[in-house]
């Protein structure tokens, strides 16, 4: 059973870290006590179909929800760790007016917290714990993997659909094949090494 902290809570997570390719995703959500949504549970440990039936019951139960990305480009330019705090200031800036976090809290996944004007709280292992965390998690990884199926309509040869960007055995052949796309991460290790001569 996760976790309902009292007051005004706004749950904040990310998805995208480990991926060779495509941005990195945060959500924040703010639940309503009074709409609680059976099932929360970090998204890793959900399929893909249980996944995106609670994702449209947060959407439509919450009180407030946002999600946001940092690019390719900004991951390569400022490190995937400072790319997800980035996301993370995103998606709270992006709640809508009259969310009620004047009076609450953040809490963030993990063991960082991106600056923020509130109380923020990092909860490692949150997505696990704390249903409005778990909630974010399940936004952040239903949004990114949509992006990522788009992403394999342009790029059919890589599999984006299957490994979502991950360093799979089948994305790292592909890589060697067909060379990086423009939405590979050029800092991650696996990408650089195939621009050595």
């Amino acid at each position: 059973m996760l976790l309902q902290p009292e007051g005004v809570v706004c749950g904040v997570d990310e998805a995208g870290r480990g991926p060779l390719a495509g941005p990195v995703v945060a959500a924040a959500v703010i639940l309503d006590p009074a709409r609680p949504i059976a099932g929360l549970n970090d998204s890793k440990k959900l399929s893909a179909r249980r996944r995106e039936a609670l994702a449209k019951e947060i959407r439509s139960k919450a009180l407030a929800w946002a999600v946001a990305a940092a690019s390719v480009e900004e991951i390569d330019r400022i490190n995937i760790l400072q790319a997800s705090l980035l996301a993370m200031q995103r998606a709270v800036a992006a709640l809508p007016d009259g969310h009620g976090l004047a009076s609450g809290r953040v809490m963030v996944d993990g063991n960082r917290c991106p600056k923020l004007p509130y109380p923020v709280e990092a909860v490692i292992g949150g997505d696990g714990r704390i249903a409005a965390i778990a909630a974010a998690s399940i936004l952040a990884k239903t949004v990114r993997d949509a992006g990522m199926v788009e992403m394999h309509a342009v790029y059919p040869q890589y599999g984006f659909d299957r490994h979502m960007g991950y360093p799979t055995a089948q994305h790292l052949q592909a890589l060697r094949e067909h060379g990086a796309t423009p939405e590979h991460r050029r800092s991650f290790a696996p990408v650089a090494r195939l621009r050595q001569p």
